[in-house]
């Protein structure tokens, strides 16, 4: 199996690649800012052939250039429905206020036109979507945004990792995603939590942001998961 990834843009987004080796077709999670450059290097550095984009979340950085990826290798863009219009209209998902000031800390005065890409589909929870030769399974986690989602696909090779998981801005090493942004919500982000840590330890979490983890080691160390398993048992 072939995980490949680098940091996108000035906010340092995960851009994943996942295929069965180098040669196979792949899917690309999250081609966020600046990441048509380094997917070209990528897919020609290990010989692949795109299949489809799976967006996490609607957020600028994790999809600034999905259309223009799904374009270039004429591929489908998946989303869930509830985050579907941020494709259109990225800047729809923070305040005005965060919008100019990210405007002007990035330089991003000349915001593109965004548009759909021409072929978008959903990924909706318990949705297993089968591309490159994988089936990636669709996790509903909203909290961060209305439309947040995981993929998780099974996992091939010498290590003992069941899963992979494409956490996106949900879930990091040692912390969530922020619920204080438009469509945020920390009593959905708590339940989703819940809910998600019920997957075996052995699962490994690819953040949409810094390095791997695991669910064993974010069940042991991370704050916010005991937090909201210690709510969930007193309510």
């Amino acid at each position: 199996m072939l995980i490949a990834a680098f940091p996108a843009g000035p906010l340092a987004a995960n851009c994943y690649f996942v295929g069965r080796g180098p040669g196979t077709e792949c899917v690309i999670v999250d081609p966020g800012m600046d990441s048509l450059t380094g997917i070209r290097t990528i897919v020609s550095e290990q010989n692949l052939v795109p299949a489809a984009v799976l967006v996490t979340h609607g957020h600028f950085d994790h999809m600034w250039q999905a259309a223009d990826v799904a374009d270039e290798y004429g591929i489908p863009v998946y989303i869930h429905p509830a985050d579907r219009h941020l494709l259109a209209d990225p800047m729809a998902a923070i305040s005005g206020e965060s919008a100019a000031m990210l405007r002007t800390q990035f330089g991003l005065e000349d915001v593109p036109e965004f548009r759909e890409p021409a072929d978008v589909r959903d990924a909706s929870d318990g949705a297993v979507i089968e591309a490159a030769g994988l089936r990636f399974s669709v996790d509903h986690v909203p909290g961060h945004t209305p439309g947040t989602v995981v993929y998780r696909v099974e996992h091939t090779g010498d290590e003992p990792i069941s899963q992979v998981a494409f956490t996106g801005d949900f879930l990091f090493a040692g912390s969530i995603g922020r619920t204080d942004l438009v469509g945020g919500d920390m009593d959905e982000m708590a339940d989703s939590v819940r809910r998600f840590m019920r997957l075996p330890d052995d699962v490994a979490v690819l953040p949409g942001h810094g390095g791997q983890t695991s669910i064993a080691r974010e069940r042991a160390t991370n704050p916010f998961v005991a937090q909201f398993a210690a709510a969930g048992e007193d309510a």
